[in-house]
């Protein structure tokens, strides 16, 4: 089998050079590849990498999820997140390939307290959510045989993230302030990455699996939460902070504004995904847990 994959050098992208090895041929690109087009800036670029590669699966971590920027550039997001994976999607369908993306819960509203399942009714707040929803609905018109993850609040040991910034705050500053109304469940990406392996390697061997699913770890907490959990988990390392645990304050989102609305609950519903490759998915503290003893080894 050889794998096509796109966005290689992102949160996600690290990780599924990691877990889609063992599967075949892998070939690799990002935007600043010299020898095949990886920039979803030229769409037909892309296209041509997959007609010069001609991948038995093509795998696209690649997007611009800059959220706020993308209220101030949504042509670049529209061509990133939706035009240049219709393209794919495309080229997937002349080729017979199959087609891995990823999506968002930021096509919901966020509206009720219920988690979201796939047919629920679509309603983003911002051109991130919308530029994203589209690139799903080019996916499914193409007719390409396709596994659509939809996911929420992902993190990786590598590069930037909220835990760490969390982190670096609380060494630095006597309270915090952390929203407490948006609930989500932080999700690795790892987690997706291998995930994403066991997937393909079912799907070849039952493409009646081709489909939409929710992807996110187990459980759920508020961002707010999700810091108290992260500094506990630091204090009780050893790591000396600055604020107080019952410094830290819970506020709502009305205190940080941002060009972009946020949904205030991304809980998913990942029954269907289980289900349909019998997987279990583990509470959200495990993975966050052991991506902190990752960082706070290297520090």
């Amino acid at each position: 089998m050889k794998i096509l994959l796109f966005g290689k050098n992102g949160q996600v992208g690290w990780e599924l050079r990691r877990s889609l090895a063992p599967l075949g041929e892998l070939v690799a690109v990002d935007s600043a590849s010299k020898e095949l087009c990886g920039d979803f800036t030229d769409p037909e670029g892309i296209a041509r990498t997959v007609l010069a590669v001609a991948p038995d699966v093509i795998v696209n971590a690649a997007a611009h999820t800059a959220v706020d920027k993308a209220e101030s550039e949504p042509e670049l997001a529209r061509t990133i997140n939706a035009l240049a994976p219709g393209v794919l999607a495309r080229e997937a369908k002349k080729t017979n390939a199959w087609l891995v993306h990823y999506s968002t819960d930021y096509v919901f509203d966020g509206g009720g307290e219920k988690p979201w399942l796939e047919s629920d009714a679509t309603a983003p707040l911002n051109v991130y959510g919308a530029t994203k929803l589209e690139g799903e609905q080019l996916i499914l018109q193409s007719g390409c045989r396709h596994l659509i993850f939809r996911t929420s609040w992902v993190y990786g040991a590598r590069g930037g993230n909220f835990a760490k910034t969390m982190l670096r705050l609380a060494g630095e500053r006597d309270s915090l302030s952390v929203i407490n109304d948006q609930v989500g469940a932080p999700t690795g990406a790892d987690l997706l990455a291998d995930v994403t392996a066991h997937a393909i390697r079912t799907a070849q061997l039952q493409p009646d699996v081709s489909g939409l699913y929710h992807l996110v770890a187990g459980g759920e907490t508020t961002w707010h939460g999700y810091a108290g959990f992260v500094i506990d988990f630091a204090r009780r390392a050893g790591i000396p902070l600055k604020v107080a645990q019952d410094a830290i304050k819970a506020v709502p989102t009305s205190a940080f504004p941002t060009p972009a609305k946020r949904p205030h609950n991304s809980r998913m519903d990942t029954t269907k995904l289980e289900r349909t490759f019998d997987l279990y998915l583990p509470q959200w503290q495990t993975g966050v847990e052991r991506m902190l003893s990752e960082v706070l080894e290297e520090s």
